[in-house]
């Protein structure tokens, strides 16, 4: 159990980098995350074949595993069109209300009975989140992709950890990143017809920032994520990605000059993000889940 909280916290801070490569790469979000899906299949490609690892599935179970990587892929166009059309913290921000989803979502799809003690840690979060930003309603457009973007990323988490009872992790991406590059490979015409771009192919700049991306920020930080989900519940994985915005706003402070002041505000915010983290572990260390 305490490595599989020492994973997810591992897996966070690479999840923090995200919004970052999403303001260092020029592409529109679009193009960007059909890169880093279709740079993220290569890898996984590599690596399952040099550890040997067996891909063997019925076709079905690909496209059902497939269709799971394609709720990522509209995460993240989402994620990074927020980033684009207002700012890192605004992107990653809305991304904490991904448990408040989860704690919706979860008991309507599994046919449950909501959890009072989920509410009221999602509210906890949200408490938090407004401290920590006061959202500019210059920023309005930025804020409703971001907050569809976490909703994609609570169905995500739901239906992936179905399958990692199933598969292995680094199969489970791999065809995941597939879905997610044919799927949105489809999409791209009709999606360049209405948002046009210049330019279709990454400069050697953004094609280093991308396989980092797809290297980093995505292989590594899914196969952990997966893994992660094997002995954690979905609402405790996206609960605890409510630090992310921290990492994130931090490192936007200091390399993007996002003036947003650090002030009173944004330590109580910070505490009420932590307190919910700390108590959901805590509940979930002593359930076993």
């Amino acid at each position: 159990m305490k490595k599989s909280y020492l994973l997810l916290h591992i897996a966070v801070i690479l999840a923090g980098f995200t919004g970052v490569f999403g303001k260092l790469i020029s592409l529109n979000e679009g193009l960007l995350v059909w890169y880093r899906v279709f740079f993220s299949a290569v890898i996984l490609f590599v690596i399952l074949t040099l550890l040997k690892v067996p891909r063997t599935i019925a076709f079905k179970e690909k496209l059902n595993i497939a269709k799971v990587g394609m709720l990522i892929t509209i995460h993240w166009v989402f994620f990074y069109a927020s980033i684009k059309y207002s700012n890192i913290s605004i992107g990653v921000v809305c991304y904490c209300l991904t448990s408040f989803f989860t704690a919706i979502f979860q008991p309507a799809i599994d046919r449950q009975r909501f959890k009072i003690s989920e509410l009221l840690l999602s509210a906890l979060t949200l408490v938090g989140i407004s401290l920590i930003f006061h959202f500019d309603t210059s920023y309005q457009s930025g804020i409703i992709l971001g907050t569809i973007s976490s909703a994609f990323a609570a169905l995500y988490t739901i239906y992936s950890g179905r399958l990692v009872k199933q598969y292995d992790s680094k199969v489970i991406n791999y065809y995941q990143m597939i879905g997610g590059t044919v799927g949105l490979g489809l999409l791209l015409p009709v999606y360049l017809y209405y948002f046009p771009v210049e330019q279709l192919v990454p400069g050697w700049r953004d094609t280093f920032y991308l396989i980092l991306l797809a290297l980093f920020c995505t292989v590594g930080l899914y196969v952990i994520f997966n893994e992660v989900l094997r002995k954690l519940s979905a609402f405790t994985v996206n609960l605890s990605f409510n630090l992310e915005p921290i990492y994130a706003i931090i490192l936007a402070f200091l390399f993007f000059g996002e003036s947003k002041e650090v002030n009173t505000s944004f330590y109580i915010g910070l505490f009420f993000v932590m307190a919910s983290v700390v108590l959901q572990t805590i509940i979930a260390s002593r359930k076993k889940i």
